[in-house]
């Protein structure tokens, strides 16, 4: 994979000096087209050590307008990142739509480390560099472009790069004991190197191996190979996504996970008195036991509108300390949020550990709301399924506890609890027309809905189900799993 980028590749600085002022000109130009089409640029710049990626990083900032490039070098992650899922940093860190965002260190940098150093295994490597592939395959599916440049050295020149630097006062700093321990792990990194890029370079965003013995040479060709990616996406636009796998056909009998459900369920008010005392109690002290601290919390509500999901989540946080949870409220997604991928806002809102995070609604709203009501396509909620059991694979393997609710009333009962909030005064702001025309799609929610509960109540990201035509039950059944789960992972 690297042979062609050990031939000593040169530019001279003649042809540097001939070419780069139209480069540049021609770079500005694309950029300020990037702008106006609202695509974003993810850039990559990754390599061995010594070979000018923070220099190549600086030149493309000096090249194109800084003001609307993100540019991020990545050290080893802060406590507060090591608190949560390996990705939830780079995901804050995506570039909105109109924006360049160059990363020098990535989400390959750990793995590739971890394996070099004998810390992991191939097997983990493997399955770490699948999951770089399909989360880099989603930005792509969101309109980015993305670009990954790896810059090479072969080691003979490693070595050489490494003792000038060293030997000039002015750049000895540059040089560490770090980056000669790894050149004296070449072989292995290379080896380590050769696997990880072999298993990303994809079609829609392939690895480009760039030489980096000349800086001129190098320079000149990751600016030349931008400008040609970014005209290239700005004069022909990818085509739509088609789809190759169809929804789930609904049972041919009509019964479904909904309707088998038995919402007939129903608990008097001084039973739940007295439960709801007493799960309250052992919530808090679950909370504040000294293992509590090695988790965070993530519960999300979902529902039929009026099915109790306020009064689901309110029960749980008279238990809780008000500095230790959030609540947040999903609404439709703000400017900014709709500049990015649509799991981005629920990513930045993930716990660290200690901390309760509850989300009233989620990003299962791709595959309930925006599909039912057209906001995304369908090749969008399709792919949403497999993106979404991936990010609650990254929330539980961080030691993260994931709960899931779903309450579920009938359409009686909607009706009845929709009346009731139009004649109480106070209740008036829970009910909008936009329930009473969600009401009217009730067939299309509930085919939604149970393809959702099939395709991602997973093993480790089950569904609890919650029957809630009567409020006593619904409420103590969230409560005694939220309970019953701490108690089984504390």
């Amino acid at each position: 994979m690297f042979e062609s980028a050990e031939l000593g590749h040169k530019v001279s600085k003649e042809v540097w000096d001939r070419e780069l002022p139209a480069l540049r000109e021609a770079l500005l130009d694309a950029q300020f087209d990037l702008t106006a089409a609202k695509v974003p640029v993810v850039i990559l710049v990754a390599g061995v050590d010594g070979s000018g990626k923070s220099e190549t990083v600086n030149t493309l900032n000096e090249w194109m307008d800084p003001r609307h490039i993100q540019t991020h070098g990545l050290d080893e992650p802060s406590d507060e990142e090591r608190e949560r899922p390996h990705m939830w940093r780079y995901w804050r860190m995506l570039p909105p739509k109109g924006k360049i965002g160059i990363f020098d260190g990535s989400w390959y940098t750990w793995p590739i480390l971890e394996r070099a150093h004998g810390r992991t295994k191939t097997s983990d490597l493997d399955q770490d560099m699948a999951a770089v592939a399909r989360f880099e395959q989603m930005l792509i599916h969101e309109g980015a472009l993305v670009l990954k440049f790896w810059m090479h050295l072969s080691k003979e020149t490693q070595k050489k790069r490494l003792k000038s630097l060293e030997k000039d006062p002015k750049t000895r700093w540059r040089v560490t004991p770090r980056d000669w321990k790894h050149f004296e792990m070449y072989d292995t990194f290379r080896q380590v190197a050769e696997r990880a890029l072999r298993s990303t370079s994809t079609a829609e965003s392939p690895w480009i191996v760039v030489e980096a013995t000349d800086p001129r040479y190098q320079r000149l060709t990751v600016g030349k190979i931008l400008l040609e990616r970014l005209r290239a996406r700005l004069d022909n636009p990818p085509p739509k996504i088609h789809i190759a796998v169809a929804p789930p056909l609904a049972a041919l009998d009509e019964v479904n996970i909904l309707r088998a459900l038995d919402l007939t369920k129903r608990l008097d008010k001084k039973d739940y008195e007295e439960e709801l005392l007493s799960l309250q109690g052992r919530l808090n002290l679950l909370t504040r036991h000294r293992n509590f601290r090695k988790h965070a919390v993530v519960m999300l509500f979902e529902g039929v509108d009026a099915a109790g999901k306020g009064g689901g989540i309110r029960r749980i946080t008279t238990s809780l300390d008000a500095r230790n949870y959030h609540i947040h409220p999903v609404a439709a997604p703000t400017e900014d949020e709709r500049a990015q991928p649509y799991l981005w806002r629920f990513w930045r809102h993930l716990p660290r550990r200690g901390k309760v995070a509850i989300f009233d609604r989620s990003w299962y709203g791709r595959v309930l709301v925006e599909r039912v009501e057209g906001f995304c396509s369908e090749a969008d909620w399709q792919r949403a399924y497999s993106e979404i059991n991936d990010f609650e694979d990254q929330i539980v393997r961080s030691r993260s506890i994931l709960l899931k609710f779903w309450l579920s009333i009938s359409q009686e009962e909607q009706l009845r609890r929709f009346q009731e909030r139009q004649a109480t005064a106070f209740k008036r702001f829970k009910i909008t027309d936009e329930d009473w025309r969600n009401r009217e799609k009730w067939p299309a929610y509930e085919r939604a809905i149970c393809d959702m509960l099939d395709r991602t109540s997973t093993e480790i990201a089950p569904w609890t189900l919650v029957e809630s035509e009567n409020k006593y039950y619904g409420r103590i059944k969230i409560l005694k799993t939220v309970v019953e789960r701490l108690e089984d992972e504390l």
